[in-house]
Parts: structure tokens; C-alpha cells; sequence
């Protein structure tokens, strides 16, 4: 698909299969996001800009490159995208982080907001959206639309699964803002979860259920 990339390493992969099982423990649920959402952060910030800087190493002068421009922030959408914040600090700990939060109406399954705070200066920052799941794409809209309103021009999304209708919806709605995933799974049930997926992710991440 256009504008998406698949993380299919095989760390990815492996601990991918872990996440799905149903038998997996909630400790251990957590783990894994965030291990994998670690290695999805090397891919999606691959293409960084870089600078070169002088550097004196303790055997003589040298020249190195660090990260050029303003520092990331990463987004989470809450509830379920704080379980992939930590894995994503641990590579990038220097990163701003705006907290969005949404909830799909069980009727409508449009995206509510309650919750938006974000840095001062986002605007002039690239922006990570993270979110364990892309079912539908709501949400991810929703979110979106909420960062480009404070005028933020530079956005990607990152998520574990996604499902071919909530590529194809946010794709449709921001084509401008490409995906990263470890896996699309093969569709949306009737409830609007992706099958086979791996459940709740939420529940999963805090034990809810």
C-alpha cells in the first residue's frame, strides 16, 4: 500500500505472534509493546535529518553527526498508545510528548475528545501519533485533525496492527501522513475490531478485562 511501511523484522515478527496469544500474561503483554514499539521507532525516524558536530574522543579530535532541528514529540492516543510511549522514550529520551485523548462511542464509532495538551511549540516539531491499533481510523483522524489545527505540518503514525479499511480511511482523509506498522491483518467484524488481531489492546495493556 501507498504511504505504508511494514516493519517485518523478525524481532518484530516473533514477538509480534507472542502478543497475539490470548494466554499471554498482562506483564508480559506490556513487555512486548514495548519492545516492539522500540524497534518500530528505529524505522520510523530512519530518515532523521542529521548535522555534523565536532566531537574529542579520548584519543584525539573527530567528526560525528547528531540530530539536526528541533527535537520529536511523540503522541500517544490515550488509553492505549501510552503502552508503546515508553519503548519509544527509551530510543529517543530527549522527545516532547503531547497526550490526546479520544474514546470511540460504542454507537457511533466516531472518535470523542476529552483530553488534548501538547507542547507549546508543536507546530514547529515533527510529530509521531502512536496508537497500538488502526481499526477503523476514527480515532487516528480525529487525532490528527486535532494536531494539524494547532498547525502542526510535519505528522507520522505508528501503530502495531492495522486493519485495510483504517489504512484506506486515514490514508484517504491525511495522505500526507504516512504509516508504520508491524502487521495489516486481514479485515474490521461486525464490532469493528480487527481480526485476527489481538483483542483489546487497552484491556490487554492495563488488565481491564
Amino acid at each position: 500500500m501507498q504511504g505504508v511501511t511494514i516493519v517485518d523484522h523478525p524481532l518484530v515478527q516473533h514477538k509480534l505472534t507472542i502478543l497475539r496469544d490470548k494466554e499471554t500474561s498482562t506483564r508480559s503483554f506490556r513487555s512486548l509493546l514495548r519492545e516492539i514499539s522500540a524497534l518500530l521507532c528505529y524505522e520510523v525516524t530512519r530518515d532523521l535529518p542529521l548535522e555534523d558536530v565536532a566531537v574529542e574522543t579520548p584519543v584525539g579530535p573527530t567528526q560525528g553527526k547528531v540530530l539536526a532541528g528541533k527535537k520529536l514529540v511523540f503522541a500517544p492516543i490515550l488509553r492505549a498508545g501510552m503502552g508503546m510511549l515508553d519503548g519509544m522514550l527509551e530510543l529517543v529520551p530527549s522527545a516532547r510528548v503531547a497526550h490526546i485523548g479520544l474514546y470511540r462511542d460504542p454507537k457511533t464509532l466516531k472518535a470523542v475528545e476529552y483530553y488534548f495538551k501538547a507542547p507549546t511549540d508543536i507546530a514547529e516539531r515533527l510529530v509521531i501519533v502512536i496508537d497500538p491499533m488502526l481499526a477503523t481510523g476514527h480515532t487516528a483522524i480525529a487525532a490528527i485533525d486535532r494536531l494539524k489545527e494547532n498547525g502542526v505540518k510535519h505528522i507520522r503514525f505508528a501503530c502495531v496492527l492495522a486493519a485495510p479499511e483504517g489504512v484506506d480511511v486515514l490514508r484517504g482523509y491525511h495522505p500526507d501522513v504516512e504509516i508504520w506498522a508491524a502487521a495489516i491483518d486481514e479485515r474490521l467484524d461486525e464490532h469493528s475490531y480487527i481480526v485476527p488481531g489481538l483483542g483489546d489492546a487497552g484491556d490487554r495493556i492495563y488488565g481491564t478485562k
